[in-house]
């Protein structure tokens, strides 16, 4: 299992992600450490790379956006968030992410 996908939680999983911010395009960039690193186009101003984070992660993973949650990290580029739904498919999701 990967250190940045944590599925022993029932019902979800949990992402431990490192954030670039103001970059180019939205998108995974690799592994950093043991996150996973996401850059965001997005600025950190006001919340909004943190919206565009749940967006960007709910589309991804195919699920609403109220069953992403921010759990840690609000204005750090460290955060952990967790996600909602059938385990098995995030997991298929994401794997293809990091």
């Amino acid at each position: 299992m990967t250190r940045w996908l944590d599925a022993s939680g029932e019902g979800a999983v949990v992402l431990t992600l490192h954030i670039q911010p103001g970059a180019k395009t939205t998108g995974f960039a690799g592994r950093h450490g043991d996150a996973l690193k996401l850059r965001l186009a997005a600025p950190p101003v006001d919340g909004k790379a943190n919206a565009a984070l749940i967006d960007f992660l709910a589309d991804f993973c195919g699920v609403a956006r109220r069953d992403v949650h921010l759990v840690s990290g609000q204005s750090s580029r460290a955060k952990r968030v967790r996600i909602t739904g059938d385990v098995a498919l995030l997991r298929a999701r994401l794997a293809t992410a990091g």
